[in-house]
């Protein structure tokens, strides 16, 4: 290893260690590193000791690296999934957070989008408002932002993102699932309807979670 990456590497524990350590001020100032992946282990130094305030993530959300960028998402959305606990009594996410989560919705790169999605669903009934978004990128999408769009759909379980659901029954096999499980979150004969269709999926594993799911009805 050349001295440059000795040095990368060496930041990138000292970036570590500040979450172990509770040594917020530390992580955040990592945060400005040259090297990226420094910067996303300061984003989860700063997750870890629950310091990722609204500054940081937009800092991080910003980032010119996508891996940062990717980072972030990710942490807000364990730290969401962590806080709401059952989804019935989620706690709310702060609104900047879910802005932030929804700008993130146009970001170039589609891992990015895909961990925005997964977050906004980790939010639960704290993201109703961005149910439409979710609708849009589970019909327009690439097909792992379109999986994730479905199950985050699934998550929340507005009625609002029920005609989604259904109409990614229609799509590639692994959103196909997706779907099938997330109409768990609806009530209704719609609901039960696609479920109904989905017992006689052509993909095995569609007809499984349908059968499942019409046997616990």
């Amino acid at each position: 290893m050349d001295r440059a990456a000795a040095d990368v590497a060496d930041r990138r524990r000292r970036a570590v260690a500040a979450g172990h350590r509770g040594e917020l001020g530390k992580a955040a100032r990592l945060l400005a590193d040259p090297d990226p992946t420094v910067r996303a282990a300061a984003v989860g130094a700063l997750a870890r000791l629950r310091g990722l305030e609204g500054r940081h993530l937009r800092e991080a959300l910003a980032d010119s690296d996508p891996g940062v960028r990717r980072r972030a998402c990710e942490e807000v959305g364990r730290g969401l999934g962590r806080e709401g606990g059952d989804r019935a009594e989620a706690a709310a996410a702060p609104s900047e957070t879910v802005e932030l989560l929804v700008a993130a919705l146009d970001d170039d790169e589609p891992a990015v989008v895909e961990a925005a999605v997964w977050a906004l669903g980790e939010a639960g009934a704290a993201a109703p408002t961005v149910v439409h978004r979710l609708m849009v990128l589970a019909g327009t999408a690439t097909p792992l932002c379109r999986e994730a769009a479905v199950a985050a759909l699934g998550a929340i379980g507005d009625p609002a993102g029920l005609p989604a659901v259904l109409a990614a029954l229609d799509d590639r096999p692994a959103v196909r699932r997706r779907a099938t499980v997330a109409l768990a979150a609806f009530d209704g004969e719609e609901a039960e309807a696609g479920l109904r269709r989905a017992a006689g999926d052509r993909d095995w594993q569609v007809r499984q979670a349908a059968e499942e799911l019409l046997s616990d009805a």
